[in-house]
């Protein structure tokens, strides 16, 4: 059995963290829908600046867009709406299939307002609305200034990726803002079933972590970092909190494995998806990921709920010197201040096409 299968069938969504035009025109999304088992996507600015920069397969929407006026943001969010409502019609039978457990993609808020609680809150309602399509989700940071913004949204039925999550710690804290959106829909006498996944990044805590460990200890804070997580999340789901809203109608936020592709060269390429496995969790991986995964991957035993040897793991980082803490809120920071970077970036491509494009056009 191919592994991607595999994992599908040992109860982990196998979600592709990449979408360009190429990726949608050419069929291969859809074959990687039928053949790899892909059952969701995810995006974001860096993913869109690669995408737009390397490439001439939106300069003709740009220059079209661009002729009726549009600039910077506005352009940007009607090419990137035009891939993911695409994208999202590929994954509607998934969704349909599963009930809207899967099926899903993802396009994120202006990584600008990652402080900004009202303008996140106002932007995820327009770009939901805007996109009209049961099975995308908008991404909500989970900064301070986030979780208030979560919350609000899931209250309004909009179905909320949580992003920029590093720690346990703040995977709580974002579970506890989609749910109290939750409680307030039940309080108000309305359908609790809004989807929610809560999105945490892996690989970057052993970059981080690198220089600053023994060499026994390189590379083993990304995996332990998401077993407890993974822990919480199973203490989440059977507490009575949850159960209150589950029996209420409501579905869990699930939790989503992000980051996962590997960043050292020394290591295997499918290092943090054969040690993530875990039922009910989604695995979102980069490209190459995913081929290297169904080429040569193992499904193995999943996490215990119980967090395997997490805590023992994370005890030996902090006798080694490492503050989990601190290091959790300045990977948040560095993630969200890098995501400002790309969607800078990616503003600049979109002017300096539209400016050479409209030249171009107008000289023929």
């Amino acid at each position: 059995m191919q592994a991607t299968l595999e994992l599908n069938r040992a109860g982990q969504s196998l979600w592709l963290d990449n979408i360009t035009r190429e990726l949608l025109s050419s069929g291969t999304l859809k074959r990687y829908i039928e053949e790899l088992s892909v059952t969701g996507l995810t995006s974001n600015p860096t993913i869109f600046d690669h995408a737009v920069n390397h490439g001439s397969a939106y300069d003709e929407d740009i220059r079209k867009l661009a002729t009726r006026g549009l600039a910077d943001e506005k352009l940007f969010f009607e090419l990137a709406l035009e891939d993911l409502t695409r994208a999202a019609d590929l994954f509607r039978p998934v969704y349909e299939r599963t009930a809207g457990v899967d099926g899903w993609v993802s396009l994120e808020v202006s990584p600008r307002l990652a402080y900004d609680t009202d303008s996140t809150l106002a932007e995820a309602r327009e770009l939901h609305a805007r996109a009209a399509r049961p099975n995308l989700f908008i991404k909500i940071p989970g900064t301070k200034e986030g979780l208030p913004a979560i919350e609000s949204a899931i209250f309004a039925g909009v179905p909320v990726n949580v992003t920029l999550l590093f720690s346990p710690e703040q995977y709580v804290a974002a579970a506890d803002a989609w749910l109290r959106g939750i409680e307030r829909r039940i309080a108000a006498g309305m359908n609790p079933d809004v989807a929610s996944v809560a999105s945490l990044f892996l690989s970057r805590w052993d970059v981080a972590a690198a220089d600053k460990v023994p060499a026994a200890l390189r590379n083993r804070l990304g995996l332990a970092v998401g077993r407890r997580a993974y822990r919480s999340y199973c203490e989440l789901l059977t507490s009575p909190r949850w159960l209150r809203a589950l029996n209420a109608g409501a579905r869990p936020q699930r939790l989503l494995f992000a980051s996962t592709g590997t960043k050292d060269p020394k290591s295997s390429d499918v290092f943090y998806v054969e040690g993530l496995i875990g039922p009910l969790t989604v695995n979102t991986m980069p490209e190459n990921t995913l081929k290297a995964f169904a080429d040569h991957g193992r499904v193995g035993e999943a996490i215990g709920a119980d967090g395997g040897d997490s805590e023992a793991v994370l005890a030996e980082f902090t006798r080694a010197g490492v503050d989990l803490a601190a290091l959790a809120a300045k990977l948040q920071k560095d993630g969200a201040a890098a995501f400002v970077s790309s969607w800078d970036s990616l503003m600049g491509v979109i002017s300096s096409k539209a400016t050479a494009l409209r030249k171009a056009a107008g000289a023929a």
